[in-house]
């Protein structure tokens, strides 16, 4: 199922998958605000659609994204930017589901948040990824998780001398869960995806809140809201049905309930 080839984010659902690509090659996958728009739309369909277990966000042609679009940005005299002018996933809890960028090409400033943002990440071997803010003048107060995901002096690196760092090294630091050749991308973020559809979504979604939450918490803190998290994976009928379906010897068929 495709919202059509004219859409400036295609929406497409394959076997559980929701592939979303951001269509405007032409400008380098640039966020002008018809992007931006058309990412909030997706991932707001993401969340509600029931066929949809984990999405794929690319972009086409040879970039993943090269960032805000600094010509609009330039006509609107854009200042402070809302905390919500780029989508923001982890900023917005509505989506349980996974997210996972495939990047090929640059991820620039924007497009370096949609790749943090999400919750896995599989890059080309010839990606980069760099935080270019300070070049132009701007901010960059998205990546205040950074230091969460990789080494503190890495990030402040990023942060200030706006130079981009290789895929390779991307994948050294853990800010990509794995690389792929570029004529590979979307296989190897298929596959990836297609782990997580096949698994009881309850418990998916329950796996990607704990890993938001309980960073930075104290030990038992975060044993005590992982508990909270998890007891109504185990009420659910899901939970009843993987150890029924390990018994009958099948494969389980999950309800989300």
């Amino acid at each position: 199922m495709s919202s059509g080839e004219s859409e400036i984010v295609i929406y497409e659902i394959r076997d559980g998958v929701a592939w979303l690509t951001m269509n405007r090659p032409q400008a380098r996958n640039a966020l002008n605000e018809a992007l931006r728009e058309g990412l909030r739309e997706a991932f707001a369909r993401v969340a509600s659609d029931d066929a949809a277990r984990v999405a794929v966000l690319r972009g086409a042609g040879p970039v993943f994204c090269a960032g805000a679009d600094l010509k609009e940005m330039a006509e609107t005299s854009l200042g402070v930017p809302p905390p919500d002018w780029i989508p923001h996933l982890q900023r917005d809890s509505r989506i349980e589901k996974p997210v996972i960028a495939a990047v090929q090409g640059a991820a620039l400033a924007g497009g370096f948040l949609l790749a943090q943002m999400a919750d896995l990440c599989v890059a080309a071997t010839d990606a980069t990824f760099a935080i270019t803010e300070a070049r132009w003048g701007r901010g960059a107060p998205w990546a205040a998780p950074l230091p969460w995901m990789i080494p503190p002096r890495v990030a402040l690196e990023l942060l200030v001398t706006a130079r981009p760092i290789t895929a390779q090294r991307a994948y050294e630091l853990g800010l990509v869960n794995e690389l792929a050749a570029p004529e590979r991308l979307d296989e190897a973020a298929g596959e990836i995806a297609a782990a997580i559809a096949a698994n009881a979504p309850l418990t998916v979604a329950a796996g990607k809140r704990m890993v938001r939450e309980v960073a930075g918490l104290p030990l038992g803190r975060a044993f005590e809201l992982a508990d909270a998290i998890y007891e109504p994976v185990y009420q659910s009928a899901d939970a009843q049905e993987g150890p029924r379906a390990f018994r009958e010897k099948r494969q389980p068929n999950w309800e989300g309930r």
